[in-house]
């Protein structure tokens, strides 16, 4: 068998986890398991976020068109053909006089 085959094949088998130089290739495994343990830990929290940002933006669309709703409700009810209709039920009128400046003067002691 070739040196190149061996080693591959030594490799497959896991003879580099308990050979004499074993504790030194355990240390580095458990190493690289951690930064992975680390790097997938941080990529689903990277995930977690990104779904509560578009969740957020979701619902400040939803207030955003609410308000306007809202405003344009407020707005139709400002209308001064709105607030004689409301007037009318209620049994008033306008006036068929004009109303009159008063005008107050002091005296300069």
């Amino acid at each position: 068998m070739s040196k190149v085959k061996k080693g591959i094949y030594d490799f497959l088998r896991g003879s580099f986890l308990t050979d004499e130089s074993a504790f030194k290739n355990w240390r580095v495994i458990i190493f690289v398991v951690l930064l992975l343990l680390i790097m997938i830990s941080s990529a689903h929290n990277a995930d977690k976020k990104v779904i509560k940002i578009s969740e957020l933006n979701k619902k400040k669309r939803e207030l955003r068109a609410e308000s306007l709703d809202t405003e344009t409700i407020l707005t139709r009810m400002e209308m001064e053909s709105s607030i004689r209709e409301k007037a009318k039920k209620r049994g008033l009128k306008p006036s068929e006089t004009p109303p009159k400046k008063i005008k107050v003067t002091y005296k300069k002691e």
